[in-house]
């Protein structure tokens, strides 16, 4: 074998000693970026917790208005009215605690020229009295506001706003809607890593979002949270975002 075929063997392998090297090399690099790549993986997942609850409490607010040309006869007729009231509520079995009364609001009307406008000259006086009531008796007030308005048929000018109902033991709830909600988080970030081969490893972060409080099957939704109080029966929803370690 001649010098040049010698040098030519000699470049051949090392060409393929360099070929195997790198494939070898490249191989290394591969599997260590996979490993740190399945080191670093995670997973954010959102548990959400669901509960019906029944109003334990409610408030109701009404108002008698009384008018004449003569503030004493306004206020006479007033404090008249306002003993018919609370002698109605008392009949319906409200409890006398449970209702507040407020002061009485004056306001003074003047005559307008026939431009419309305001003149110095009174024309009468238009008083006003709040009657508030706060009970644990929820389904009572919720009947008797919509029957009130039969006061009216007494020549009294009366108006019922609409109830405003409560559930006063919320941050009991909170705190098991919570536990509840991260353990539905943690289901679901399970199930999700299985279906992948892989399993949930610590927790690596959690936010609590904002508690819904709406009517029941209602669908609304909210940045700020909902609370509403125009129902009795509502609807309390949780949700939390979990994030977990991928292993």
């Amino acid at each position: 074998m001649d010098k040049n075929s010698n040098t030519w063997s000699g470049l051949t392998l090392l060409g393929i000693c360099l070929a195997i090297g790198i494939i070898i090399s490249s191989l290394l690099v591969a599997m260590t970026v996979e490993k740190i790549k399945i080191q670093n993986q995670r997973i954010q997942i959102k548990g959400f917790a669901e509960q019906k609850i029944t109003s334990d409490l409610a408030v109701w607010q009404s108002r008698i208005t009384a008018r004449s040309q003569n503030l004493v006869t306004a206020y006479n007729n007033l404090k008249q009215d306002l003993q018919k009231v609370l002698t109605y509520l008392e009949q319906k079995g409200i409890d006398k605690k449970d209702i507040e009364v407020s002061s009485v609001s004056t306001i003074i009307q003047y005559q307008l020229t026939p431009e419309g406008v305001a003149t110095n000259i009174i024309d009468g006086y238009v008083l006003d009295q709040n009657i508030s009531i706060t009970s644990p008796n929820v389904s009572q007030i919720s009947e008797i506001a919509n029957e009130s308005t039969s006061l009216i048929d007494e020549g009294i000018e009366f108006a019922s706003y609409t109830p405003q109902y409560y559930y006063t033991k919320l941050d009991d709830l909170k705190i098991q809607l919570l536990g509840e909600a991260t353990k539905n988080a943690r289901m679901r970030a399970e199930q999700l890593a299985s279906n992948s081969g892989s399993q949930v490893g610590e927790l690596k972060y959690a936010s609590q979002g904002v508690f819904q409080i709406t009517p029941v099957n209602s669908t609304d939704v909210s940045d700020y949270g909902i609370y509403d109080t125009s129902t009795i029966d509502k609807s309390i929803k949780a949700v939390v975002t979990i994030e977990y370690s991928i292993k």
